[in-house]
Order: structure tokens, then C-alpha cells, then sequence
């Protein structure tokens, strides 16, 4: 695997390690590009900041650490700095912003919720879906593609509705063809693998192997020891293979 954009550190609340560590692994197996991409600090109307992002206090820790251990392994590999970010409508432009100011290098949108995320989101692992949410977060999802902000769409397949084949069928075609038409590559989330999530989810990659979508692995590292992963690794190819996937190894890196 030559290179890895998605890499979330301690700052996050439900990461371990450190960067440097990742690093170190990363290097120790082959990994020549490396993205770290927590998730974006935003504080929202009120103070209120969420438990699984990066926090504003924090932020300039967070870009500064990276910065410096770009420098200590030049040579060794390349590191990228950014975010994962999700695409709030009602707030992306300010969440843009944050983000640019810290010196962001490039953005991947990972839509835990449907909505504005805050105070009323809903999260997209969560239970008992109907078929308006699901094509709520399918629209939203779509939005934030089409803002060419985003260099790629984490664990696509993240949202949690089983009630219907045709109505999951007919979302999913309608997001992979969105991100075919937009030149989005689409992750095979080996996070998702190891920890047996119900992504990736095979039903997902064969749409999204018949609509042609370009598609790029993730480990979704949030400790050290994931910032290589074999056996997931294995899979993941395995899923290419069996849909005739289009696997990239290499991001183009859309600007902000």
C-alpha cells in the first residue's frame, strides 16, 4: 500500500498514541505518503464543541506537532496535513474557514450525521432509519462532494439502514454515481474491517463497482498499531478483486 490519508491522533478523544509512533510504523511498512486527518475542531453557536473532534484549544497543537515531524522525516516519507471534516450545510463555510486558517492541507468528508450535526443531528450508525433519513444523509453526502472541497468520501457505506434492499440499492446508486460524476474516490474503510462494523458493506461495493467508481483504501488509524494493517489490508483487496473495483493508491489533493 503506498499511501494512507486516513490517521486520526489522541487529540480526537478516542485515539490512542502518538503521532510520532504512527509514523514510525507507517514508514517500517512501506506506507511513502501518509495523511494525518482528525476530526475538524468547530465550535458551535453557544460554545459548544463535540466530544469526537479535535478541540479549538488544541488545533494549533495539532498542525504545529505535524509540521515538525514532516521535517524530521523528510526523506522518509511524506506527510499531509488535514482534516476529516463533515459537511453541515448551515455551517460549512465558517467550519471552512477554521480549518483553512490552521493550514490545512486537504480535506476528507466522513458524515457521521444527518443534518447540521448539532444540537439535533442524527448519527448515521444509528438505529431505525427510515427511508427520508436515508435519503436525507444522501443528499447531504452528495452537497458536500459537489463543494470540491473534498479530496475523497470516507466509509461511504457507514449508514445503518437494512430495512429494504431496493430503497438501500436505489441510495447507494445514487451516491456512487454522484461521486463518479464529481471524480470523488470512494474508501474501502479498513477500520470498518477490523473492528467488524457493519461496513464495508458488500452490497455497497457492487454498485459501486457497476457504476465504475474510483475507490481508495483507509486504514482509519486511531491507534498506532492500525497504522498498518495486513490482514485488513487482505480484505480490502479481496473486495476490490470481487467487484472489479478501480483501487487508486494515490490522491489527487483537491485544494481548499
Amino acid at each position: 500500500m503506498y499511501a494512507n490519508y486516513h490517521t486520526h491522533t489522541f487529540r480526537c478523544h478516542h485515539a490512542t498514541g502518538t503521532e510520532e509512533e504512527y509514523i514510525k510504523i507507517a514508514i517500517e511498512n512501506g506506507i511513502k505518503i501518509m495523511g494525518f486527518s482528525d476530526h475538524a475542531p468547530f465550535v458551535y453557536p453557544g460554545g459548544f464543541q463535540a466530544g469526537y473532534c479535535v478541540h479549538a484549544e488544541d488545533a494549533e497543537d495539532y498542525i504545529d506537532t505535524l509540521k515538525a515531524l514532516r521535517e524530521k522525516y523528510k526523506g522518509k516519507i511524506e506527510i499531509i496535513i488535514g482534516f476529516e471534516m463533515e459537511y453541515y450545510p448551515i455551517y460549512f463555510d465558517d467550519m471552512l474557514s477554521n480549518v483553512k486558517k490552521l493550514g490545512a492541507e486537504y480535506l476528507i468528508l466522513g458524515q457521521h450525521f444527518i443534518g447540521n450535526g448539532y444540537p439535533d443531528g442524527i448519527g448515521s450508525c444509528s438505529p431505525n432509519h427510515t427511508e427520508e433519513m436515508f435519503s436525507c444523509y444522501t443528499d447531504g453526502v452528495i452537497e458536500g462532494m459537489k463543494t470540491g472541497k473534498f479530496s475523497y468520501l470516507a466509509h461511504p457505506d457507514m449508514f445503518l439502514y437494512a430495512e429494504n434492499d431496493e430503497i438501500y440499492n436505489r441510495e447507494a446508486k445514487r451516491l456512487c454515481e454522484a461521486a463518479k460524476e464529481l471524480e470523488i474516490p470512494l474508501e474501502i474503510n479498513l477500520l470498518g474491517i477490523h473492528s467488524k462494523r457493519h461496513y464495508p458493506k458488500e452490497a455497497f461495493w457492487k454498485i459501486a463497482g457497476e457504476v465504475g467508481c474510483k475507490v481508495i483504501f483507509g486504514f482509519d488509524a486511531h491507534s498506532a498499531d492500525r497504522a498498518y494493517d495486513k490482514e485488513s489490508l487482505k480484505i480490502a483487496e479481496k473486495i476490490v478483486k470481487k467487484y472489479n473495483l478501480k483501487l487508486i493508491d494515490e490522491l489527487d489533493i483537491k485544494e481548499l
